[in-house]
């Protein structure tokens, strides 16, 4: 649904971890230089969601014009939704993030 989300890779961690708990073992990690930055990604991940609001809102133009099944605007409300839902909880993983940092002392 959100595709932009998925250009964002984990990484295992550096070192020797002899207790690997198998979270970041099956996480795809990009080739050398082939990764995308943060930036990038969110930056996508954003104009996917303005892209998904807006497929919505023609859909919900068109039902009201007598175009569009009602299935087809309660899907498209729905995938909406949730990428908003997803947006804003990314926006505030960010906002805590940069707050923890901000406290943190010299």
């Amino acid at each position: 649904m959100i595709g932009g989300i998925g250009a964002i890779h984990l990484r295992p961690p550096v070192g020797n971890s002899d207790a690997d708990t198998g979270l970041l073992s099956n996480a795809a990690t990009p080739a050398a230089g082939a990764g995308a930055s943060f930036a990038e990604a969110l930056s996508r991940a954003a104009s996917n969601t303005v892209d998904t609001l807006k497929s919505a809102e023609q859909v919900s133009i068109q039902a009201l014009k007598g175009d569009a099944d009602t299935r087809q605007v309660a899907d498209a409300v729905m995938s909406a939704q949730q990428a908003l839902q997803a947006a804003v909880a990314i926006r505030d993983k960010i906002v805590s993030a940069y707050l923890d940092i901000s406290r943190m002392s010299i």
